[in-house]
């Protein structure tokens, strides 16, 4: 890959971070203002109200249910759920029309062609997708022994992350990797870019987006509009 094409994935990889994932992330905060979207534990929240802010008043309360959804849950299950929109708007030059299989490339490091199915992160397989991938996987080779392309190699089908460390992996990648091919992070940007320092440049343009955002005032008012449903379900607690 040319350094042209790698930049043009840096700015594509910007523009859907602002774009997708942002919005997203603004939208679902500003839903947390209504009361029935949290399972509400009250043998802990006054509890933890008090470790966070050292009282259990509704603003505490409130803060206690939003900061976690919002800095967590919430921007994760985002971050998973519009993958498939950035494998199709910034890495679709390299789409694949294989059943099962995200994206193609010339592995930057063997010189051979991958047939790579792209997830999220080191937690993004539970049990029953590492069969499916494994059947999409057995597939394809099946397909080449009928096509009579022995060239290919159970080496050629990976199963790739995007971010992540390779002692991150969770036990269903790991029970995959016994098969087929793993590459999370670095490595997998390293391959398919030839650049080794390209997956630090990608976390470092997500930086250079993350000044253009501030969504304290946005976070702040829908701690203040939730604090109030917090009031009046827990009113008795405040002597009301």
């Amino acid at each position: 890959m040319n350094p042209t094409d790698r930049d043009t994935i840096l700015l594509g990889f910007k523009n859907w971070f602002k774009d997708s994932l942002v919005e997203s992330h603004k939208r679902n905060t500003e839903k947390l203002s209504d009361i029935t979207k949290f399972n509400i534990n009250p043998f802990l929240l006054h509890y933890l109200a008090n470790y966070l802010e050292g009282n259990s008043l509704p603003q505490s309360l409130a803060k206690v249910l939003v900061y976690p959804r919002v800095l967590g849950t919430s921007i994760t299950t985002s971050f998973g759920t519009l993958m498939q929109t950035f494998i199709t708007s910034v890495l679709n030059a390299y789409g694949s029309t294989t059943s099962g299989i995200d994206i193609e490339f010339i592995d930057a490091i063997d010189g051979r062609r991958k047939y790579c199915q792209l997830k999220s992160g080191p937690n993004a397989l539970n049990r029953d997708d590492v069969s499916t991938v494994t059947q999409h996987f057995t597939a394809i080779r099946n397909l080449a022994r009928r096509n009579n392309q022995a060239d290919l190699r159970v080496t050629d089908t990976v199963f790739c992350l995007i971010y992540g460390e390779p002692d991150e992996k969770n036990s269903f990648i790991r029970e995959l990797e016994a098969h087929f091919p793993v590459y999370i992070g670095k490595e997998f940007w390293h391959r398919f870019t030839g650049d080794e320092g390209f997956y630090f440049r990608l976390i470092e343009s997500v930086a250079e987006v993350a000044t253009e955002f501030n969504m304290k005032d946005v976070v702040d008012s829908v701690i203040t509009q939730l604090s109030e449903s917090v009031e009046a379900r827990f009113s008795d607690l405040y002597g009301r």
